[in-house]
């Protein structure tokens, strides 16, 4: 989260590439978004089943993006986007999806 929020607060990240740049930063938004949820799954599901491990973490991704994008309407040169809080959304949902069904082994020997 530490990361993202650096990142978010530097003015310009465009390389000057334009639709190779656009879609290549829309990806690592994806990837980063999904995996942030699979961190807050990690840590969560030592405490709740992996079913609703999979449904906090993507709460807290889907939310800290929202925060992230409000936080890119304050830095000069950037601006928040729903549509860009959509794609770190869909990230954590795929995940999240992925990660429901995972069975913790160790979990049952505790």
């Amino acid at each position: 989260m530490g990361a993202i929020f650096f990142f978010s607060d530097q003015p310009s990240l465009d390389s000057g590439l334009g639709a190779i740049d656009l879609i290549g930063r829309k990806l690592i938004h994806f990837a980063e978004y999904a995996l942030l949820t699979f961190l807050w799954w990690r840590a969560l599901v030592t405490v709740t089943s992996p079913g609703r491990a999979a449904l906090f973490a993507f709460l807290l991704a889907s939310g800290y993006a929202v925060t992230d994008e409000f936080h890119q309407t304050f830095v000069e040169g950037r601006h928040g986007s729903p549509v860009d809080w959509a794609i770190d959304s869909a990230g954590a949902a795929l995940v999240a999806l992925k990660l429901r069904t995972v069975r913790v082994r160790d979990r049952l020997a505790a």
